[in-house]
């Protein structure tokens, strides 16, 4: 691909997609793509053992080569993961996940929405919460966190015993906390069996400037979407806000299928934004 192609970026065929339910009893849980990074022709270190094309009739021996496919994305997500541990050391793995995803674009170099290889419209079942856009992570103003034991009792919504978690941990863990599964503070929601309404609760952690924030809504066609409290205002670093999300099928013709829609907190220079998926039930 050259330099100013249009449009970039776009979704390869080959990449993974969504959704992927979970069968735990739970209807309400499943999950999709988080990010999408580079991963078409992408000039990367390679191996003298052998030929570019594996191929036994094959002797050159090259430093670099062209590459395609996952493994060529996963590099880059991980480059801009250590990016971030490197300039804030204290922040937590999903602390690091949510700058990345909150700071991904959904449109492309003209300022489009996200195409695939045959140049359709794709929705978050493709790319997530976006494509990455690693000098904005460096940048999120708010993130959503996660601690260990948040996952530990993640995993006991899920079904897993205290055998079967003290495979994770050195110590025995009581599965003594209920979740709703829905409420795990990720930076994506995501309802895909909605029947009347559902209320999601979320916290955001500031990480930036002390700055006040709105939120702003793209509602899933066929839902309403009501976002309690509407404003957010933090005074100090690392100051942490809940709000609720209440959503709720207002057409379940239009919402049989999967809908798609957005949240975004912003105070002018940071958007915080994460992607809504809802499919009545």
């Amino acid at each position: 691909m050259q330099l100013g192609t249009k449009s970039a970026p776009f979704m390869a065929a080959f990449s993974s997609k969504g959704p992927n339910t979970i069968h735990t009893g739970d209807p309400q849980v499943y999950f999709q793509p988080d990010i999408t990074a580079p991963g078409v022709s992408v000039i990367a270190a390679y191996t003298e053992a052998e030929g570019p094309t594996n191929q036994e009739f094959d002797k050159r021996l090259v430093e670099f080569t062209s590459l395609t496919g996952t493994s060529m994305s996963c590099p880059h997500v991980s480059g801009t993961a250590g990016l971030l541990k490197t300039l804030y050391p204290t922040w937590s793995p999903a602390a690091i996940k949510s700058a990345i995803m909150t700071t991904s674009i959904t449109h492309d170099n003209r300022e489009e929405p996200l195409l695939n290889a045959s140049y359709f419209r794709i929705t978050p079942f493709s790319y997530g919460a976006g494509h990455v856009q690693p000098n904005s992570a460096m940048d999120p103003g708010l993130v959503y966190d996660l601690t260990f034991n948040d996952y530990l009792d993640f995993f006991c919504s899920l079904g897993y015993n205290e055998t079967q978690i003290s495979l994770f941990i050195e110590s025995p863990y009581k599965c003594t906390k209920k979740i709703s599964l829905t409420n795990l503070n990720y930076p994506s929601i995501r309802v895909p069996k909605l029947s009347g309404s559902i209320t999601v609760k979320r916290i955001l952690k500031n990480v930036g400037s002390l700055a006040t924030y709105r939120a702003q809504v793209q509602k899933p066609t066929g839902t309403s979407v009501f976002v309690e409290p509407k404003i957010l205002k933090f005074s100090k670093v690392d100051e942490e806000k809940s709000f609720n999300v209440t959503l709720q099928v207002k057409q379940a013709n239009t919402a049989k299928n999967y809908v798609f829609g957005s949240l975004i907190w912003s105070d002018g220079k940071h958007n915080v934004k994460s992607p809504i998926v809802v499919k009545a039930a």
